[in-house]
């Protein structure tokens, strides 16, 4: 008897230790990736498209399966999904390591997102299943984001030492123990809650989001390279419009899709769903191009480099709980205009510092309300998005925020990268992390050009903040409700302020 009982207790405890080791890995590749571009660069003959390449490569791919992923999780089973998103992930880590030329390792990056995008939403929709409860599920999931603010605060200092002391292949080797501990908790007896075979995939709006993630990617990072009238850079812009109303008219029409266009009748859906995006394109964003500051512009080791913007974790990690308690209790309205106001104040700050001889201390300040305010983003967001849906589709549930922030990361990464590099000079961008071949005086005008372009990417990353909290005012003011036609679920209402948990 006493066995039993502790055996359902451990339950809910072994699913979320499981479920943020699966987040945990899936987002230190991303920190650790970041410290190491400049070696990469150096290493592989890769320039500031190619940079980019090398992190959206990960990001696009995640954006554009995590949905179908969620909806497999829910056909399949969690433990399947989630057993094949490790082992692909494991595969595509240890290809990444071996890799020779910034090609093939753009490559191995895709094979590890294809496993990446399984963790996410099995791994949530787990949660969900072991916690019933809206408030304990709440507060679980402010454990599970709060594993994303641990890895990216760890992701930095340990892939500069990593990279300092065994070179840059040895951030991708550490992803190989962590699913290895996984896979063992798995096949101690994690539960698993059976799928539903009978529900279908649509195909068409996979194809149409993955059409528009990568013409909008490309677009971005071919005109840091070529200018914004290039050719190509104006078809993939056009192409990208049309595929986005190709996927709107064919969710219209599909008997399952992917993202169900009634969600969208709820205006505190729509908002999270667009802050999402806009949120993490602020962050990812300046993560990228502040590791090219540190280490280009300001001279920094790889170390440092990974250890000057832990305090931007450390504003993650300290705020992520109280967003989750935030969320359980007054709704997901406050934290979400408390993180836009925090990201809006710390990349003006940023627009600002971007130069030779700026004080540490005013960075840290700026990189503590930048890491504070996306730590203020995940939980609300992701606990409106699970509001929304009946609870048979949690997995995509779990997708529905993530794939938005998927979509904010690429982007990001692509249109900072891109303002960062728009002031060098076009012959002198694809030689920007790899300066052989320059002379002092040439690689201190890239410098230099590169800081005024950080200026102009913090000031857009700025208003695309701003922006977000106006987007929140007005989605979160009051509640509204939407379901999907057929769900016995209970009508979507993430402003309404759920009960307080026990205790």
């Amino acid at each position: 008897m006493g066995s039993s009982r502790r055996a359902r207790s451990l339950g809910p405890r072994l699913t979320l230790l499981v479920a943020c080791l699966a987040l945990f890995v899936s987002t230190l590749d991303n920190t650790v990736v970041n410290v190491a571009l400049p070696q990469i660069g150096r290493s592989l003959h890769a320039g500031g498209a190619g940079l980019e390449w090398v992190v959206d490569s990960y990001l696009v791919v995640r954006g554009c399966l995590l949905m179908s992923a969620g909806a497999l999780s829910d056909r399949f089973g969690r433990r399947r999904t989630f057993l094949f998103g490790l082992g692909v992930f494991g595969l595509g880590s240890l290809c990444c390591s071996l890799s020779p030329s910034a090609g093939l390792l753009i490559s191995s990056r895709v094979l590890q997102a294809v496993g990446g995008c399984f963790l996410v939403p099995s791994s949530l929709a787990m949660i969900a299943d072991a916690y019933p409860d809206t408030a304990r599920r709440a507060r679980a999931i402010g454990v599970w984001n709060s594993t994303t603010a641990l890895s990216t605060g760890l992701g930095p200092p340990i892939g500069g030492l990593l990279v300092v002391t065994l070179g840059w292949r040895s951030v991708f080797w550490i992803n190989l123990p962590i699913v290895a501990v996984a896979m063992a908790l798995i096949g101690s007896g994690l539960p698993d809650k059976p799928g539903h075979a009978t529900r279908g995939l649509d195909i068409a709006g996979q194809g149409w989001i993955a059409v528009v993630l990568v013409c909008v990617t490309v677009g971005f990072i071919e005109t840091s390279q070529a200018g914004w009238t290039d050719s190509l850079v104006i078809c993939m812009f056009a192409v990208c419009a049309g595929a986005l109303g190709g996927f709107v008219i064919t969710e219209r029409r599909a008997r399952h899709p992917l993202l169900p266009p009634v969600l969208f009748r709820s205006r505190s859906f729509s908002g999270a769903a667009v802050i999402a995006t806009t949120g993490f394109v602020v962050y990812t964003g300046f993560l990228f191009i502040n590791t090219l500051y540190l280490q280009d512009v300001r001279g920094y080791s790889a170390l440092v480099a990974g250890i000057i913007v832990v305090p931007t974790t450390l504003g993650n990690l300290f705020v992520t709980r109280m967003a989750g308690r935030l969320t359980a209790t007054r709704g997901p309205g406050l934290p979400v205009k408390i993180a836009c106001v925090n990201m809006s104040i710390g990349a003006a700050a940023l627009s600002l510092l971007v130069t030779h001889n700026a004080p540490a201390w005013a960075l840290i300040v700026a990189y503590l309300l930048i890491g504070s305010g996306a730590g203020m983003l995940n939980t609300p967001l992701t606990t409106a998005a699970m509001s929304g849906l009946p609870p048979e589709r949690t997995g995509v549930a779990g997708a529905v925020t993530s794939t938005f922030r998927q979509v904010g990361n690429s982007v990001g990464v692509a249109l900072l990268g891109t303002l960062a590099l728009a002031q060098i000079p076009l012959g002198r961008r694809g030689s920007f992390s790899d300066p052989r071949g320059l002379g002092v005086a040439a690689r201190r005008a890239v410098d230099e050009a590169f800081s005024r372009g950080l200026q102009h990417a913090y000031w857009a990353a700025c208003l695309i903040a701003i922006l977000s909290l106006a987007i929140a005012a007005f989605s979160f003011s009051e509640p509204d409700s939407a379901s999907e036609p057929d769900s016995a679920s209970e009508p979507f209402s993430p402003t309404a302020r759920p009960a307080r948990p026990p205790g």
